[in-house]
């Protein structure tokens, strides 16, 4: 039994963490309004989050790497961050702390190990805002929308300014617009305020206006009546596929970029993190974000193309319904997705194998996929049967994509988990679009065949990928350490 004195100190301990993480919360929030710096524990988001939420986070963080990641470390290193003179940035609090504690580090001084570790901030090009027009407002346009305006801070990254939809001007619509942006039955309440401006056809997001458009046709709209120039044009609708239907964004006033967040043809598909430096936003005009799977899957195949060389493999997608299916039986133009959807589970097409192959040309004709609807309305997962060249054990596997997922060029993209109990409504608003689940993967006999297990929020996780991309075609990148 633990003696009063053992208790009443952990209770000590607990007080004293928990005002720690209050006045992490508190630096947090004045680097992110005061000077744009977003501080991320390991990718997790830690804007808006409570002391509870931080302190989970640390004990996570502390398990990744094993090594503890302690709170008051971490707020130490804050107000080191916050000390110092730095441009708009996005920096790793746990991969700072934890370096602060490696082997490697010869400082002693915090302010000094921070100062030195982001010496390079002082190169960083200025920002210019770049306005963005969703054009379409359905999941992920919803879904863009309340990461874009809660996420806004300065200002100097991207400002959305207008909504594209039909029937704008209605002021029923309007509200039942507003309405579908306060509150989602899969994602819950925004965390901000949404007005509706009857009178100037606008909504009202957190005290900024962004005016809602109506259009039938994308070339027969006038941005610049709006004080929008040079605008982005995401485009959510998924009615426009190939380059000629997506350059008519292009003859409309005031727009000069135009970013698809479904498969394009004609134009370059894109998965942010494994090859949007191949394109240069300066040259070319119309990118596609690929689709919510291969944004998952990709990141992955990726690392075990560059570690162990595949030979072949199949995917199969276990996914959540979308919009596209039936409630109830009924007429489809698709074979089995006229069922019932909250019913049944749908085997069902996926190009997501052969899409594999925009971002990663060596996988070419090496992937066969194939995918079954589930009734689940968010949350889905990818299964890799892979055969690979060099033979690996599942602790090497694991030891891999651990590393990629701790440092390097997919950090954003990649999430590993430690659980042995993640199910599929655990990984609803991870804001990396592959969730590696460790304890299940699996080693044949002879180390070439691999089965990998992938979570993914296919609306959420790739809703971050679409803004990750837009930024990079907007040039509006802070300065980052991951």
């Amino acid at each position: 039994m633990k003696s009063n004195a053992s208790y009443e100190k952990e209770l000590a301990f607990q007080a004293d963490r928990r005002k720690a993480t209050t006045e992490f919360i508190k630096l947090v929030s004045d680097l992110w309004y005061d000077k744009t710096i977003e501080i991320v524990l390991f990718k997790n988001q830690v804007i808006d989050k409570n002391v509870s939420d931080i302190i989970n986070l640390h004990e996570y963080a502390g398990a990744f790497v094993q090594k503890p990641i302690s709170i008051f470390d971490s707020t130490e290193i804050l107000r080191a961050i916050n000390d110092i003179q730095l441009p708009p940035a996005k920096l790793d609090i746990g991969k700072l702390t934890y370096e602060y504690h490696s082997e490697e580090n010869n400082h002693t001084d915090i302010k000094t190990f921070v100062f030195d570790k982001l010496k390079d901030a002082d190169d960083a090009v200025p920002l210019k805002p770049k306005d963005i027009v969703l054009y379409g407002f359905g999941r992920i346009g919803r879904l863009l929308a309340r990461e874009l305006m809660a996420k806004t801070g300065q200002g100097n990254q991207l400002r959305l300014r207008a909504i594209v939809t039909r029937n704008a001007g209605d002021s029923e619509i309007l509200e039942k617009r507003a309405n579908l942006l306060r509150i989602d039955s899969v994602h819950g309440k925004f965390s901000g305020t949404v007005e509706t401006d009857i009178k100037n056809s606008a909504l009202i997001i957190n005290g900024t206006t962004v005016h809602m458009i109506s259009a039938d046709r994308p070339e027969n709209i006038d941005y610049t009546q709006y004080g929008i120039n040079d605008a982005l044009i995401i485009d959510n609708t998924g009615a426009f596929r190939t380059k000629e239907q997506l350059e008519r964004h292009l003859e409309a006033d005031g727009a000069s970029r135009v970013l698809l967040t479904a498969p394009g043809k004609e134009v370059p598909n894109i998965v942010h993190g494994v090859n949007h430096k191949t394109y240069d936003p300066d040259t070319i005009k119309i990118f596609s974000a690929a689709s919510c799977t291969t944004n998952a899957i990709t990141p992955i195949l990726s690392v075990i193309e560059d570690s162990l060389g595949i030979v072949k493999g199949h995917l199969e997608t276990i996914h959540a319904y979308t919009n596209d299916q039936n409630l109830v039986d009924n007429m489809h133009s698709k074979h089995r997705r006229g069922r019932a959807a909250a019913l049944n589970m749908v085997i069902t097409e996926t190009g997501a194998g052969a899409a594999v192959a925009k971002a990663l040309p060596e996988l070419k004709d090496k992937l066969t996929s194939n995918a079954i609807r589930v009734p689940v309305p968010n949350g889905s997962l990818a299964i890799l049967n892979l055969e690979i060249k060099n033979k690996t054990s599942i602790d090497g596997i694991n030891t891999i994509i651990k590393k990629y997922a701790l440092e390097g060029d997919l950090v954003e993209q990649i999430k590993y988990s430690l659980s042995k109990e993640m199910v599929s409504s655990d990984i609803v608003g991870t804001n990396a679009p592959s969730i590696y689940d460790s304890n299940a993967t699996i080693v044949s006999g002879n180390g070439k065949n691999i089965v990998l297990y992938i979570w993914y929020d296919n609306e959420y996780g790739y809703s971050h990928q679409v803004i990750r991309l837009a930024k990079y075609i907007a040039k509006v990148r802070r300065y980052t350490y991951y």
